[in-house]
């Protein structure tokens, strides 16, 4: 769930090489990834209203359901 995080973030950013995401278990039904990216890219990944970062996490939930995976929360924070 790691790389297509990371493919979807570092597609929609200005300064792709900036992007930074890592994965952390919670438990054992939940895994969080954490997505660390510029704050000048931070509009475009959350978008207006969140919608674009709810579908990325729309995305990401989707296909981590379909592949019979742990549950995925998604943070996204800027440095």
């Amino acid at each position: 769930m790691v790389e297509l995080t990371e493919y979807l973030v570092k597609s929609l950013v200005k300064d792709p090489d900036t992007v930074s995401v890592k994965q952390f278990d919670d438990g054992e039904d939940i895994v969080t990834i954490q997505v660390l990216v510029n704050k000048n890219d931070m509009g475009a990944v959350i978008g207006k209203g969140g919608v674009v970062a709810n579908a990325i996490r729309t995305i990401v939930q989707a296909s981590s359901y379909m592949n019979h995976e742990a549950k995925v929360k998604i943070d996204i924070d800027a440095f």
